[in-house]
């Protein structure tokens, strides 16, 4: 699979799955967690969590994650999975309703509720995941393969 055809691949799948698994590290012990997840047109990953979790306060001192986008899979099954490795923030006020609020209401329908809640709460917070590479384990089009894909927002 070329770097255009996993690209394509990869645009495919995501909208098919609400949930990633995202890892974060903190003195060497990892974690992982599910979140709830949009992206954007250049596959920026985003999701919502209080800043009190500890994901959050994990990749507010280590910015670097992974994590991956999977359907799950039954025996005898054909398997495909998008992992992804990069670097998190936490969004602040305009860009967090302009890039993260909109990614989220393109998805999934969300009301002003979300937003006005997140304004309110102060607590709670839009997180931005800026993927260095994904990886496409598959199955689909001939053997396992495992493919990489180099990533900057299209322009790798």
């Amino acid at each position: 699979m070329n770097n255009e055809e996993l690209e394509t691949a990869i645009r495919e799948y995501i909208p098919q799955i609400i949930h990633m698994s995202l890892a974060t590290v903190k003195d060497n012990k990892p974690w992982v967690c599910e979140v709830h997840f949009s992206y954007d047109d250049q596959l920026n990953l985003y999701f919502v969590s209080s800043q009190e979790t500890r994901h959050a306060t994990e990749l507010l001192s280590n910015p670097y994650v992974a994590g991956n986008i999977v359907t799950q899979h039954h025996k005898n099954q054909k398997v495909r999975c998008v992992d992804f490795e990069g670097t998190a923030s936490m969004l602040e006020g305009d860009e967090a309703e302009a890039t993260a609020y909109k990614a989220y209401v393109d998805r999934y329908g969300a009301s002003e509720g979300l937003l006005n809640e997140i304004r309110k709460d102060g607590n709670t917070r839009f997180f931005k995941i800026a993927v260095d590479t994904f990886y496409m384990f598959d199955s689909y089009e001939q053997e396992r393969a495992k493919h990489t894909l180099p990533w900057n927002g299209g322009n790798a």
